[in-house]
């Protein structure tokens, strides 16, 4: 078998009809240049890894997200409901209050941005897990330590990809679907 990456592994596939091959040639070198072919073409077949977590755990991390998405939502809520009465009480007379409400505006509104933001983490942790890739690196694709999936469930990256990324050594894959 032949791996591009520590986690990928790819299945030997026999070279096809066209390609010809000298009598010096061996096994190494058609297999070698078999496993190019399929990475150009992108016609590579994963064979399942056996460092998947199990579906115990995954169930585990299933349920901390829907609970944190739905404490998220909540507190969206709370903040929609909080800015809207904040905007009501605008009539006030005196500059100190309206400056209190002016800043009362932008505290909810920094707020709402950021629990909307934390909601699309989770959202997208979510959906790896019904993906099949919760767990994974999506820098490196290595595992996740589950230590640090039980302190932040969404996280995306392992510790040390997550380290690299906060010293701008690596540049963030886009994750949008």
């Amino acid at each position: 078998m032949l791996a591009d990456t520590p986690n990928q592994v790819l299945e030997e596939v026999p070279a096809p009809p066209t390609a010809s091959y000298s009598s010096g040639e061996d096994r190494k070198s058609r297999l070698t240049h078999t496993a190019a072919e399929l990475m150009i073409s992108g016609l590579r077949r994963q064979v399942p890894r056996s460092n998947a977590m199990d579906k115990h755990r995954l169930e585990h991390f299933r349920t901390l997200l829907e609970n944190r998405r739905i404490q998220l939502r909540q507190s969206v809520f709370r903040t929609e409901e909080d800015g809207r009465e904040a905007q009501n009480t605008d009539s006030a007379q005196d500059i100190a209050d309206r400056a209190s409400s002016s800043y009362q505006k932008e505290f909810l509104f920094a707020r709402s941005s950021n629990d909307r933001q934390f909601l699309q983490m989770v959202e997208r942790a979510l959906s790896r897990i019904s993906e099949g890739m919760y767990g994974e690196c999506e820098q490196c694709g290595e595992p996740i330590n589950e230590r640090r999936l039980e302190a932040v469930p969404w996280a995306r990256n392992c510790v040390s990809c997550q380290e690299k990324l906060e010293r701008g050594e690596l540049e963030e894959q886009s994750s949008e679907a």
